[in-house]
């Protein structure tokens, strides 16, 4: 039986900061399956090692045998799909923070009065920053993801001589990855509408402690259901919106035929066999839990509007 290949496998590391050398010729290999932790002093080069390994040997040479074997195809897929996760997760802290903070800020350093005196209306100005925090970072942060990858994609392509890169390099996969990027942006959007005007809401209405106050209504209310009546109507509501755009938005379950298993040493990965047959507009537009989300949303983002209209100050 043959051996499996190393999952990492990395010869002669190297990396200067200026004169300083912070890796000389570090040689390691991680195996599927094994948890390998960096342990060192402040200046032991533990983040240089993850960042070499991240840009994929720009200061060295490292293997990825996985990727070179005949299934490596799909697990390139899943490297890159995870890669856009990662901003699309610090995206949507930002953006949180973003609407919670938006109103809040413009009462607090009175340049609530400066916009009030231009020929823009309160509703203007509250759908502007609805549209910033939803449609717009998003935007950005797609197009950071995109040159991310393509750089990541193009030096482990060169330097790694992997599948990995060359995933990116066909017209298909390429554009498959544009459009999953701006459904996401899009339905995402439209999914999160409620808390996106629950956050203006609250921005709009507090005078301190907006992330304490972002949360103490539906804590307390929570509670009080739980207390009083015995049941969890609200816990489960936030719960489905929280966790549920998945299963509407897409076909997310790695049963489903639109995903295949690939075998990767003695282990499997699932990933999508396309883009287009992950993707579920249809299933998105028709469910009733998307428009709901919409009424509810609208419902607090004239909340918001009527808000401002009222506080011009902290």
């Amino acid at each position: 039986m043959n051996p499996m290949p190393p999952l990492i496998e990395a010869h002669d590391l190297s990396k200067y900061y200026g004169r300083h050398l912070a890796l000389d010729r570090v040689n390691f290999a991680v195996e599927m399956g094994r948890i390998v932790g960096l342990i060192g002093p402040n200046g032991a080069g533990k983040a240089a090692i993850g960042a070499a390994l991240t840009l994929a040997a720009l200061f060295g040479h490292v293997e990825i045998p996985v990727l070179s074997q005949p299934d490596g195809r799909a697990f390139s897929g899943a490297v890159l799909f995870g890669f856009g996760v990662t901003f699309f997760m610090v995206m949507n802290i930002y953006a949180t923070w973003y609407l919670l903070d938006c109103l809040y800020a413009d009462r607090k350093d009175r340049s609530v009065l400066f916009w009030k005196s231009l020929p823009i209306s309160d509703t203007t100005t509250v759908l502007a920053k609805l549209f910033t925090g939803l449609i717009a970072i998003p935007l950005v942060y797609f197009i950071a993801a995109d040159i991310a990858t393509l750089l990541m994609a193009f030096i482990v392509s060169v330097r790694a001589h992997s599948a990995l890169g060359g995933s990116l390099w066909q017209p298909d996969s390429w554009l498959q990855l544009q459009v999953l990027w701006l459904y996401l942006i899009v339905t995402v959007a439209v999914w999160y509408l409620p808390f996106a005007g629950y956050l203006l809401v609250v921005s709009a209405w507090a005078k301190r402690a907006v992330t304490l106050w972002s949360l103490v209504p539906p804590l307390a209310a929570y509670l009080l259901e739980r207390w009083f009546f015995g049941t969890h109507w609200v816990g489960t509501m936030l719960r489905d919106r929280a966790f549920g755009y998945l299963p509407h938005a897409l076909r997310a379950d790695p049963g489903h035929e639109a995903w295949v298993t690939a075998a990767v040493g003695d282990d499997t990965i699932s990933a999508p066999a396309s883009i287009w047959r992950v993707l579920d507009p249809l299933g998105f537009v028709s469910s009733p839990a998307t428009w709901i989300g919409i009424l509810a949303g609208i419902v607090f983002i004239i909340g918001a509007i009527q808000l401002r209209l009222r506080r011009t100050g902290i």
